[in-house]
């Protein structure tokens, strides 16, 4: 991939607030990845552990700020990031640096507050989706992230008609990627031990990516999969990877666990939790379905994993994955419905030639969607903007 014809090539700052391998993250570190490798001059600032650093080994350059210390409430958490991304941006940020690509509410506030204190700075702003924020002080943090930034991204119509329609913004449509050759299932690759280590060897295995939390249907999950563990022999199993997020999800999570123990499924229920990037693949290779019951989706970046993967995908009728998905790739059930949740599955894993159907289908979707071609939707942007900088 070259860069992209005609676009300037000034600086990029990319900016996240977290090291964790969450969707967003995720994203913006793929993103500096194909950048970087186009050529084009970006650098990645996230906030974490220094000493720790990203989840995983990376080519692009990047900083990481301390994140500080892990504060009571949701809303110290956020405006401790803000400040602490602000603070590091103010003492590292080289001085051609004018363009400031935010990927978050957290990010977007810090970029603006730095180009207030940096006349001529452009910030940009991807709204992946917008959370659902209780407290009014993030309510109102999270619009002004949305209206003040220079220029907004999405990477969905559906978001981008949600932006007009609730804030009256225009926005550019830039797709997500993936990296379909990590994650492609190969007849090489190992995958027994994982099975072994939740007791899945002879067992259906039904995978999730995200964690038990409310924007996941964790709950229609767990109450889905008890139905179907009823009407499926040899009992299945159910894994969950992943969890870690920035907002505190323990309390649901728990009544999650709580419910599965009510409907007598806890044995077959195993919490993975976050695994490390040479795991992650081997999960998705492992599972006979992959399963996101989702109730909101920026786009959904762990089903293009699974779709890598081969794997037999079950989603929510959700508008974003209907911009990339039909009914021929994927089941899809409606939002909050437990009982057609569980009707999916138990449909999926007693027909042999329905999953290999959907399994065949799903490498050649993920291939379309490569972060270099996410790569040169950026620059295309990029070079718009930095025409009015140089």
């Amino acid at each position: 991939m070259t860069t992209h014809p005609g676009a300037t090539a000034v600086p990029v700052a990319l900016l996240s607030y977290s090291t964790r391998p969450r969707g967003g993250v995720v994203h913006t570190l793929s993103l500096a990845e194909a950048l970087h490798a186009a050529g084009w001059p970006v650098h990645l600032y996230v906030l974490g552990d220094p000493a720790v650093g990203l989840f995983r080994p990376t080519s692009a350059p990047h900083t990481v700020f301390p994140a500080g210390k892990q504060l009571p409430t949701l809303d110290e958490r956020v405006f401790a990031a803000i400040d602490a991304l602000e603070a590091g941006l103010l003492v590292t940020l080289p001085s051609d640096v004018r363009v400031l690509h935010a990927q978050d509410c957290i990010s977007a506030r810090a970029a603006v507050r730095i180009r207030s204190q940096r006349p001529g700075t452009t910030v940009i702003r991807t709204v992946h989706h917008v959370d659902d924020f209780t407290t009014r002080a993030l309510i109102d943090c999270q619009e002004a992230s949305i209206r003040e930034p220079d220029q907004l991204l999405v990477v969905s119509r559906y978001w981008q008609q949600r932006l007009q329609r609730e804030y009256g913004l225009s926005s550019t449509v830039v797709t997500n990627g993936v990296s379909a050759e990590r994650f492609a299932r190969s007849s090489a690759t190992g995958t027994s031990d994982l099975r072994a280590r939740i007791d899945a060897t002879d067992r259906p295995l039904f995978l999730s990516v995200g964690g038990l939390e409310p924007r996941k249907g964790g709950r229609e999950l767990v109450e889905a999969f008890a139905i179907a563990s009823r009407q499926l022999e040899p009992t299945p199993k159910l894994a969950v990877v992943g969890g870690h997020s920035f907002q505190d999800h323990a309390p649901y999570r728990q009544r999650c666990v709580e419910r599965a123990e009510e409907l007598g499924i806890s044995d077959d229920l195993a919490l993975v939790g976050t695994v490390s990037e040479e795991e992650l693949p081997r999960w998705y290779q492992s599972a006979d379905v992959f399963v996101l019951p989702s109730v909101n989706e920026g786009w959904g970046l762990a089903v293009l994993e699974a779709l890598a993967a081969s794997l037999p995908v079950i989603v929510s009728d959700l508008p974003v994955f209907r911009e990339y998905l039909s009914r021929e790739d994927v089941l899809m059930v409606p939002t909050h419905d437990a009982d057609g949740l569980a009707a999916a599955m138990v449909r999926i894993a007693r027909d042999p030639e329905l999953r290999d159907a959907l399994a065949r289908r799903g490498p050649s979707i993920a291939r379309r969607f490569g972060w270099g071609t996410t790569a040169e939707q950026h620059q295309a942007v990029y070079g718009g903007v930095t025409a009015t900088v140089v």
